[in-house]
């Protein structure tokens, strides 16, 4: 069945975001659609990572709002979001490297988990069976991402390209409704991207998964995306589909350098 763009589950109206006098995002407003691919793009600096943590409650901005499924989010945190369906990865690997690939694709179960430590530690009724559950999950994604030749291993011994394929299998552990991808692709090689590009698919296209991109490589947003927000120095330049994106004489200004 093809997959189908739904209504809108999140808006970002006028958000303003400062450290100090430093203005990291200045009254930006875009939304994002059920089920599609919506990229955020933009040269260094320009505020991508901010709008992120802004998603997932690292950041609270000082202007704006942020609506999530028609519920307006006040002082939301981490760990709400993550409640609410949101998972994110990020620019920088954070997996636990001394831990196999199937333990820290494991931890990505945690929310998910009901009995409590001491349950767990006892390896006892209610905690064995919920674990045998969790680990089923965990192979089925093990399966998706095709790395069962890897899931003993200790993740700090694989090559970078696998390395993000691990931590995105943690956050699809968790069974999100939207997964936020903080640059996916950074540092790796063009066959490494190939198969990013399809996992990024197959994860939208299988699951239904509303999938938030960051991503410097303009040939894979363009090939991906459904629809293209646009950042520079902190404010929206552009926003559509990405043939009009691409066309923008503000956004082909920004990337060649002549806008400022």
């Amino acid at each position: 069945m093809a997959r189908e763009i739904g209504d809108v589950i999140l808006k970002m109206e006028g958000i303003s975001l400062s450290f100090g006098g430093v203005k990291a995002l200045t009254n930006i407003s875009f939304d994002v659609r059920e089920h599609e691919i919506r990229s955020i793009i933009g040269p260094n600096g320009a505020g991508k990572s901010s709008m992120l943590n802004v998603i997932n409650g690292v950041y609270h901005p000082q202007e704006g709002q942020v609506t999530f499924r028609g519920e307006i989010r006040r002082d939301m945190e981490p760990h709400k979001a993550a409640k609410q369906g949101i998972a994110r990865t990020f620019q920088n690997i954070a997996l636990f490297k001394g831990m196999s690939v199937i333990d820290n694709i494991m931890t990505g179960r945690n929310l998910k988990m009901k009995c409590n430590v001491f349950h767990h530690a006892l390896h006892w009724g209610k905690a064995r069976a919920e674990e045998i559950e969790h680990r089923k999950k965990v192979e089925e994604v093990i399966d998706f991402l095709e790395i069962q030749n890897i899931r003993k291993t200790p993740v700090g011994r694989l090559p970078y390209g696998l390395q993000k394929r691990v931590e995105l299998g943690r956050a699809l552990a968790a069974e999100p409704s939207m997964m936020l991808l903080d640059e996916p692709m950074a540092g790796m090689n063009v066959e490494e991207k190939q198969d990013m590009c399809r996992f990024i698919l197959d994860v939208n296209d299988q699951f239904g998964t509303t999938i938030v991109l960051i991503e410097h490589d303009m040939g894979v947003v363009m090939d991906i995306s459904d629809r293209v927000v646009v950042l520079d120095y902190g404010k929206k330049i552009g926003d559509g589909v990405p043939d009009e994106v691409k066309n923008n004489p503000d956004v082909i200004a920004a990337y060649l350098g002549t806008s400022h």
